[in-house]
């Protein structure tokens, strides 16, 4: 695959970008994962391509094994997923981030079903690479409006 996408977000206004591409993106609980002592929080996961048009001309919807990994955390923390088994999945549907004592600040990644991870980082430092493996998704994600 020649297309495989790879993001860099350095500013809210990147991370919003790189929402847009996570939205609707699938996880297990198990996979999420805060590395302390390297600073970094990485979400493997099978991303929804929305970036790929759909249709008769241009094929099936797509999902792709991709990785989200974010730097300079210094803290992670969850809500609504007291319980959860690490065979559980996640829906993503945003990545937010709320600043503090500028550039420090929060990110936000908020779920279906209300659990968020909460990410207290130095600075905005995200990176979406898509790993390789593409496959055809059974259907498109769609949302109540």
């Amino acid at each position: 695959m020649t297309d495989r996408l790879k993001l860099v977000a350095l500013d809210e206004e990147d991370l919003t970008i790189v929402s847009a591409h996570v939205q609707d993106a699938v996880m297990k609980v198990g996979d999420v994962k805060f590395l302390r002592a390297q600073s970094r929080f990485v979400l493997p996961m099978n991303r929804f391509a929305w970036e790929r048009k759909s249709g008769a001309l241009s094929g099936p919807p797509e999902r792709r094994n991709s990785v989200l990994d974010f730097g300079r955390v210094t803290r992670a923390a969850s809500t609504g997923l007291a319980g959860a088994k690490a065979a559980d999945v996640l829906s993503l549907l945003a990545v937010r981030f709320q600043a503090t004592d500028a550039p420090a600040g929060a990110i936000e990644l908020t779920f279906s079903g209300g659990a968020t991870i909460r990410l207290d980082v130095e600075c905005i430092e995200a990176r979406l690479s898509d790993l390789g493996g593409a496959w055809e998704a059974s259907s498109r994600p769609r949302h109540a409006v």
